[in-house]
């Protein structure tokens, strides 16, 4: 472990004769969120990812010089869409979406849509590329710029980082398109917060965080990648891990602190042949969700005309041959994929690479060539993973609040033509 050959620890932020790089975290002003607004996080039952947890992971990476982002304090999505519809434990009357599209990837779709579509839910607004089926439900959408039209400067897993690298514009943005940037700036300056904002352009905000480094802008576009010199190995001779104890830890003292089991456990999945016996034998076999592919990327790349949904143009379920042959599915045939939440379709193909009792289904999957309007939002309904996903707040990870999406019960069948 940090060693020549080995497993290296990420170094500090760059350092350069006016001070430290600017790092995301530094940007965050999660000073400004009074102790008030703090204790209605939604979800702070799961801790880990609650201040709390983050106040106790930053004592001890703050070692190391480094601070975990606070976006890592996060809210269960089913929490909110179930605080949408209920107003409990209080109201949520406006959402923001952007670069998000939760019509596929949360789970229980259905739950989603109904909350999108509440009337308690006001105001959503979404900035995208396309008209997602998320977009499709929105109050208002707005055109978002691409990677092509916003300069970049970005950390290697921020803020955990020993280089800072970036690039500029390759055009300015086509037609209406805007910035992430320019959207949230100006809605901060319309709630009276221009002083938080004291950059006009994405350019200026990266001269900033480069200036402790000696370096313009100018110089970033000649040469985008700062590197930093590595100082020395085996760095936690003197500093220790960044843990509570300093060393490494099995036995997890913020697990403790946080009133968690500190030692690692094996929990049962909540649908399971063992857990759940009774449904097993209705739905036989177990279920993952998240499988990735190229050349896609979670509900990216399914418009038809650049390449990526002529080289994969449907969705795949993956099924042992021997249990497709008992079923009697071919390779290639659209079959039903059904667990107690729903039924979606996706086309089979055959391998010995998976366990007999296992199928495997790519998420993400939509049709944007298909109506955008209701019922159809572009075929969100009809081969979208999430259909099938557990997220009732009793099944959702103590620690986290991440939802089940694999080791779920399903049964699969042919789909008549």
């Amino acid at each position: 472990v940090d060693v020549p050959g080995g497993h290296l620890f990420c170094e500090e932020a760059p350092e350069g004769p006016g001070g430290t790089f600017i790092t995301d975290s530094m940007l965050e002003l999660a000073e400004a969120c009074p102790q008030e607004q703090r204790r209605k996080h939604l979800g702070a039952s799961f801790k880990l990812m609650s201040w709390e947890g983050w106040e106790l992971l930053s004592q001890a990476t703050e070692k190391w010089r480094k601070t975990p982002l606070h976006l890592y304090i996060h809210s269960p999505a089913p929490l909110l869409w179930r605080a949408i519809l209920t107003g409990k434990p209080y109201p949520i009357k406006a959402l923001i979406t952007w670069h998000s599209n939760p019509m596929l990837w949360a789970p229980n779709t259905k739950l989603v849509y109904q909350a999108l579509k509440s009337p308690n839910l006001e105001l959503h607004v979404v900035l995208d590329y396309w008209l997602t089926p998320t977009a499709e439900l929105a109050d208002y959408v707005l055109p978002a710029a691409s990677w092509l039209e916003r300069p970049l400067c970005t950390q290697s897993i921020p803020p955990m980082m020993d280089w800072v690298k970036g690039g500029v514009r390759a055009v300015n943005p086509l037609g209406e398109r805007r910035t992430d940037f320019e959207f949230f700036r100006e809605l901060a300056i319309r709630m009276g917060q221009e002083k938080y904002w004291p950059w006009k352009t994405p350019e200026e905000v990266i001269e900033y965080r480069l200036k402790p480094l000696g370096i313009t802008y100018k110089d970033f576009e000649e040469k985008p990648w700062t590197p930093h010199p590595r100082p020395g190995y085996r760095r936690y001779e003197k500093t220790g891990f960044p843990t509570p104890t300093g060393k490494v830890e099995l036995y997890s003292t913020i697990f403790e602190k946080l009133g968690y089991d500190p030692l690692p456990y094996y929990e049962e999945p909540p649908e399971s042949p063992m857990s759940t016996p009774e449904l097993a034998k209705e739905y036989p076999l177990i279920l993952i969700t998240g499988a990735r592919f190229r050349p896609m990327y979670h509900s990216e790349h399914r418009q038809f005309g650049f390449g990526a949904r002529e080289a994969h143009p449907w969705p795949i379920v993956e099924i042992h041959v021997e249990t497709a042959r008992r079923l009697g599915i071919s390779d290639g045939d659209w079959v039903w994929i059904e667990t107690r939440r729903g039924r979606i379709r996706q086309r089979a193909r055959l391998t010995t690479a998976i366990h007999p009792r296992v199928v495997s289904i790519q998420h993400g999957w939509w049709y944007p060539e298909k109506p955008g309007e209701e019922p159809y939002l572009h075929g969100a309904f009809e081969s979208n993973a999430n259909m099938l996903t557990l997220e009732e707040p009793e099944t959702l990870d103590p620690l986290t609040g991440g939802w089940a999406n694999r080791a779920l019960l399903c049964r699969i069948y042919k789909a008549k033509p």
